[in-house]
């Protein structure tokens, strides 16, 4: 929340503020800790003042910062000192200077980033719980910063195979829809008064284009609530998930999605466990970060781990093995090396998608450029056909 303070500076110049803060006590620390008098505060809204501009913290950022000072030898105060000293943005300034406050009043870390759930997600808040207890910080910042890259990695590799695609179908579509809103009605004029029997395709698409020239702001605006409840109507999927339980639900792909969320699944937990947290903890932090379905079947999985029964029968037993994963599992649990077992078959499942995305993309984006060259060459073609037809007759 951002707080407007009136401040007096000890050469008794007046100045106004804008400060980033969980409430009015936390802004009149922060501008305290800077050395001046606070001699009003209120929201920044009801000053009407507007919240700063500036680039959200970027959470893999801030880790490879901050783990490069504390190699260095800096303690987490001082490395979080330096971070303010060079931090320029608004925004990153205040989210450092709560957390400096914090860490004075006494605070953990840990708790610290807790208190500020917008930023620190329940996975980071945790690594760092669990770092506090073995003092082995640098290692547990180390870790998410190779995890969130692994994510990033796998995540850039499905979004790279699906922007040609996208390109291509966003150009097909506006190639079609500008023959058929503009120039079919052109021929539709041409074609009015020949008296001549056309094809029933050219015909029908030839009316077509006579109604869209008699009602073209009408067919216009239709078009525009179309793709406006088109667009509304997918990021309402986006957000609930539909999305993956669409794609779960196509054959060939669902085992995909399938196989990616366990890439997930498998590679957070073996983070969480390789950190010190137990196996029922890190099924309790991964479960938000999973879909519906999945999370259902952890958390029967956590009941039966409860039971005393082993990791692989839990997984096994609610469909969360393949069975690569479920040998590489007991392998696991009989060396008693779990986390760095997870790990491996989370890297066994990306070796596995990124496969996959190379051979579907080679395939598909050459049937998608047939499949729109055959439309579009066939709107040109149902155009020209009387043309064809009246040379025929001339010649």
């Amino acid at each position: 929340m951002q707080f407007a303070v009136r401040t007096l500076a000890p050469d008794m110049s007046i100045a106004s503020v804008v400060v980033d803060a969980l409430d009015e006590a936390d802004a009149r620390r922060q501008v305290e800790a800077r050395g001046l008098f606070v001699s009003a505060i209120e929201p920044a809204r009801a000053a009407g003042l507007t919240r700063p501009r500036g680039r959200k913290l970027s959470l893999v950022l801030f880790s490879q910062e901050l783990l490069a000072l504390l190699n260095a030898g800096l303690g987490i105060v001082e490395g979080l000192e330096a971070l303010l000293e060079k931090e320029a943005n608004p925004a990153s300034r205040g989210v450092l200077e709560r957390l400096l406050a914090g860490l004075r009043e006494g605070k953990r870390f840990s708790s610290v980033l807790a208190a500020q759930p917008d930023l620190f997600p329940p996975l980071y808040v945790g690594i760092v719980r669990a770092a506090e207890g073995t003092s082995d910080l640098p290692r547990a910042l180390a870790r998410y910063i190779e995890y969130q890259q692994r994510v990033d990695l796998v995540r850039s590799k499905v979004v790279s195979a699906s922007i040609y695609p996208l390109i291509l179908m966003g150009v097909g579509a506006g190639v079609s829809a500008f023959l058929i809103m503009y120039v079919v009605p052109r021929f539709a004029e041409v074609y009015q008064g020949a008296g001549r029997n056309l094809p029933w395709m050219s015909q029908l698409m030839l009316d077509w284009g006579q109604f869209a020239a008699r009602h073209g702001a009408g067919v216009a605006v239709a078009a525009v609530c179309v793709v406006t409840a088109a667009a509304l109507g997918l990021r309402r999927v986006l957000r609930q998930g539909g999305v993956g339980r669409l794609l779960a639900r196509v054959p060939g792909v669902g085992e995909r999605v399938r196989i990616y969320e366990l890439s997930r699944l498998y590679l957070t937990l073996g983070m969480l466990t390789e950190g010190g947290i137990t196996i029922v903890n890190a099924i309790e932090t991964v479960q938000p970060m999973v879909s519906r379905q999945v999370a259902q079947s952890l958390a029967a999985a956590r009941g039966v781990i409860r039971e005393g029964r082993p990791l692989s029968e839990a997984f096994e037993s609610n469909g969360l093995t393949t069975p690569i994963s479920l040998r590489m599992l007991r392998v696991g649990e009989r060396t008693g090396e779990m986390g760095p077992m997870l790990t491996q078959s989370a890297a066994f499942y990306d070796g596995e998608i990124s496969r996959w995305i190379d051979r579907f993309t080679r395939t598909f984006e050459p049937l998608l450029m047939a499949a729109i060259g055959l439309v579009v060459g066939a709107i040109v073609i149902l155009l020209y056909m009387p043309i064809f037809d009246l040379a025929g007759d001339m010649s």
